[in-house]
């Protein structure tokens, strides 16, 4: 079976010969999922932000040090006061169907983004006007100083402000765009697009990158080959065959169990591209019970054992870390404040009888478990088995990744379709700091999946915004974690690792926090 999906998918994806005098250069990728949606701004999907990556370009990148530098801008100013910042694009920036990018553009696109995004919704907030000056200009005019404004507009995941025709830019926020014309490294080759299986692209010849070398999502963006085909192939073993018979180039995310054998494979190479590893979570809703009770969900808590969790999820301990911080270990706001029921040793006995006193009275937990998501299914097989030993009625619902996306968005009772925990990973650089820690709010139904109440959260989260001075961050960051592990809108089980695997025939790989393919070659 594995061998005849092997051969469907290669079929599929032939390019033909080359004409003569013409031999391509191709990069073909299994990438972590199937691009369905287009949109980088519609929805925050890994997926969909690093098909962004490839077709738009952004104003600021991040460097390997995590801090913004100018992409399609050449210059700024910011006024004394700090109210009002000034920028001037870059010469000869163009988008794909010729037209050049100008001022307007940068503006409609920020506007549409600021919609859709939590940090970009402070700064809408914050702002008292945002206009093109003249074709190559723009200003940002605040009402009051907003010190993470470059880093917003830089900011490398969750829902990036790409930059788009005005055109597009212009489509409400609660539409999609279908049409791909951006300014970035690839063109996306529409007419090859096969949902479910292949994406195209095609070098952007007309782009003008930067002469500063890359550097995360900053420095200089130079597509070095030709075409890239992303190739979905869903299937462990289809995906390891093609690997290491070079059929494809690179697995973006390898299971940590097939590790083993292409580290014996001398044409293949491992690695661990992202700085700061992923957090894995568990997510409650705050709106029905039976985890509507704090006292319950402190009693899973308290049950939480990260080193069971990360042997189950990344089996190898060079792939997984313990780490009490929710921003992540390693990181400027990394703190253990709050974290003392991780840490102790367990006793089941104690916490079961937590649970029984917390005022739980039989409810059905709905579990979502993602099947075709290994983290999630791991996590999810784990707790189930936690929720059991408390003395919970477990409702372990079995389904594709997908359906748990549309699940989660539910707000009805379980009996009606709703549910009552799911899981996932997020990204350590989705987790750096409480502006841009997509779960980490108490916002009630405004917050993210699970709609966690939190007035105390929000009002720390939004102080530490507009603080500009690096100890009282820390010290705020500090008190955030030490509320967020009291009313719990989300649970981390430890940091780990998604490693990559690529021939080596690959040279130029920029270790990110996302995946970028420019200066990638091919020999």
């Amino acid at each position: 079976m594995r061998s005849l999906m092997f051969a469907l998918a290669m079929a599929a994806t032939a390019v033909g010969p080359p004409q003569v005098g013409c031999a391509e250069s191709v990069l073909r990728f299994i990438p972590q999922a199937d691009l369905r949606v287009l949109d980088p701004i519609w929805t925050s999907a890994y997926i969909t932000r690093n098909h962004g990556y490839m077709v738009f370009d952004t104003l600021f990148g991040v460097d390997a040090a995590f801090q913004p530098q100018p992409e399609m801008v050449d210059s700024w100013d910011i006024s004394p006061d700090k109210l009002v910042y000034t920028f001037s694009l870059r010469d000869k920036l163009r988008f794909h169907d010729g037209s050049p990018v100008r001022a307007a553009d940068c503006v409609a696109s920020l506007q549409r983004w600021m919609q859709r995004d939590t940090l970009g919704q402070y700064l809408a907030a914050s702002s008292e006007r945002i206009a093109a000056l003249d074709e190559h200009r723009f200003e940002i005019r605040l009402k009051r100083p907003f010190p993470l404004l470059l880093a917003a507009l830089g900011k490398v995941s969750g829902t990036v402000p790409f930059i788009m025709p005005e055109r597009l830019a212009s489509t409400p926020a609660d539409k999609q765009v279908t049409e791909m014309v951006g300014s970035g490294p690839f063109i996306f080759a529409k007419q090859e697009f096969q949902p479910g299986h292949k994406v195209v692209y095609r070098r952007n010849p007309d782009y003008v990158a930067r002469s500063e070398p890359p550097s995360g999502t900053a420095g200089g963006k130079v597509p070095k080959v030709d075409r890239v085909e992303w190739l979905y192939i869903p299937d462990q073993g289809t995906a390891l065959n093609a690997l290491t018979a070079g059929e494809v180039d690179w697995w973006q995310q390898v299971p940590t169990d097939v590790v083993p054998a292409l580290e014996k494979t001398p044409e293949v190479k491992v690695a661990e591209l992202e700085p700061i590893r992923y957090i894995g979570q568990i997510v409650f809703n705050h709106l029905q019970p039976p985890f509507n009770n704090a006292k319950l969900r402190r009693a899973v808590l308290y049950g939480i054992d990260q080193a069971a969790y990360l042997a189950a999820i990344a089996g190898d301990k060079r792939f997984s870390s313990i780490c009490y911080s929710l921003f992540g270990c390693g990181v400027p706001m990394s703190t253990e404040a709050g974290a003392e029921p991780l840490k102790g040793p367990r006793d089941m006995a104690a916490t079961k009888k937590m649970a029984a006193e917390s005022g739980y009275n039989g409810e059905p937990a709905v579990v979502l478990d993602a099947t075709d998501f290994g983290v999630a299914h791991t996590m999810a097989l784990v707790t189930g088995d936690l929720l059991q030993r408390l003395g919970l009625t477990v409702d372990l619902q079995a389904m594709d990744w997908g359906s748990v996306l549309g699940r989660r968005t539910k707000k009805d009772p379980v009996e009606k379709g709703g549910w009552s925990m799911f899981f996932g990973s997020l990204a350590g650089a989705d987790a750096l700091d409480p502006a841009i820690h997509l779960s980490l709010r108490g916002s009630s139904e405004k917050a993210w999946f699970g709609w966690p109440t939190d007035a105390k959260l929000e009002e720390l989260r939004e102080r530490w915004i507009f603080t500009e001075d690096e100890p009282t961050r820390k010290q705020l960051a500090a008190e955030i974690q030490q509320q967020a592990y009291q009313s719990l809108p989300i649970i981390s089980v430890g940091q780990f690792a998604i490693p990559t695997a690529y021939r080596s025939t690959l040279s130029g790989i920029v270790p990110s926090p996302v995946i970028v393919m420019w200066n990638v070659e091919k020999k």
